[in-house]
């Protein structure tokens, strides 16, 4: 079996890649319960890109996150990896915010919103957080998290103008 979700919310067409560049297109997220997964990711309303099933024990699953050109996948037969053993899986978010509420809204579980003691980045764990969005909401600055079923841990960040060069 073989699916491909031709979404009304297609992607984006992106150039190719060009020589010498390495984009990131695709982050394995390993999961104990496939079917959950696919329920938590689409319920977050990320686009359901594929379901790929084509021998016994090997099942994968790829959703995108809404503006992003890197998907996820998850399924059987995909990681090596732990369930739940993927942390600090960044979402650049415009504003903190309104993306901590679409989240709560569609029974997330997601943190206050914190800022670390670094000033940009933050600490391993909740090692750093400081509550509340950074003063004056500097770009990069403001964070919140939140994990799927399996506790692969996801942070927001808040970006609204991204460094020169990015």
């Amino acid at each position: 079996m073989s699916t491909v979700d031709e979404s009304k919310q297609s992607a984006a067409a992106s150039p190719p890649v060009k020589p010498g560049e390495f984009r990131l297109e695709v982050v394995v997220v390993p999961v104990s319960d496939v079917d959950r997964a696919k329920r938590f990711y689409g319920g977050l309303g990320w686009r359901f890109d594929a379901e790929v099933a084509v021998e016994d024990g090997y099942r994968l699953m790829q959703f995108t996150p809404p503006g992003s050109g890197c998907s996820i996948i998850f399924g059987e037969g995909v990681a090596s990896a732990p369930p739940g053993s993927a942390q600090g899986l960044h979402l650049a978010v415009y504003d903190i915010d309104a993306a901590r509420a679409d989240l709560i809204a569609r029974g997330v579980e997601v943190s206050e919103t914190f800022h670390d003691a670094t000033g940009v980045f933050h600490h391993a764990g909740t090692a750093g957080r400081l509550d509340g969005p950074a003063p004056g909401h500097p770009d990069y600055g403001s964070f919140a998290s939140f994990s799927d079923p399996d506790g692969n841990g996801w942070i927001l960040q808040e970006i609204k103008t991204r460094l020169p060069g990015r």
